[in-house]
């Protein structure tokens, strides 16, 4: 499926930070809700980016990518300029690994089975392509975010293990499932 025209995908820089952070935060409000299931590792009462890992996040946009702790940050906006959907890439924290990144993005609910998904993983794969030095993009994600999983296999991810019981959030149990691409 094409993206349509009326939307862009921009890598976002530091000083954008903030109304990310008004979308990500909307998009966090639905985790655990009813029918929605969980996506994220993060009780119902607290489905909002920690402040902690927000001031990380937005310091790793400054830092060079050739450094560890770098991250990347692009923003998909609809014609409104709204941001509707997102992906990072971001540096393993382990020595040794900078041959490969860890992959996060979601999608705004009211834009979702649209397409814009894949379009926003074909995007990141095309500057991990783009960077030499980079060959793989890994992630995590709640096994039971099937759609999710689907996603990430339609573009060539695969399983490479699954962590059973790895989160406790709201009494419930949710394992994780880590998979892996090779795009350099």
């Amino acid at each position: 499926m094409q993206m349509p025209l009326s939307y862009s995908i921009r890598q976002a820089e530091s000083h954008e930070f903030d109304q990310f952070l008004v979308y990500v935060n909307d998009l966090l409000s639905d985790n655990g809700r009813d029918g929605l299931g969980y996506f994220q590792p993060l009780s119902r009462s607290e489905s909002r980016f920690p402040s902690e890992r927000a001031a990380g996040f937005r310091t790793g946009l400054e830092v060079p990518f050739s450094q560890a702790g770098w991250r990347r940050l692009w923003v998909l906006r609809n014609a409104n300029e709204k941001i509707i959907g997102h992906i990072d890439l971001r540096a393993h924290a382990e020595r040794f690994a900078e041959h490969r990144c860890l992959l996060g993005m979601g999608v705004d609910r009211d834009h979702r089975n649209l397409g814009l998904g894949t379009r926003l993983i074909e995007h990141g794969e095309e500057w991990v392509k783009a960077n030499a030095s980079l060959e793989w993009i890994d992630l995590q994600v709640l096994s039971s975010n099937e759609k999710a999983i689907r996603l990430y296999e339609k573009c060539g991810f695969v399983r490479t293990g699954e962590t059973p019981e790895m989160f406790r959030i709201d009494g419930q149990s949710f394992s994780y499932t880590a998979m892996t691409k090779l795009v350099g």
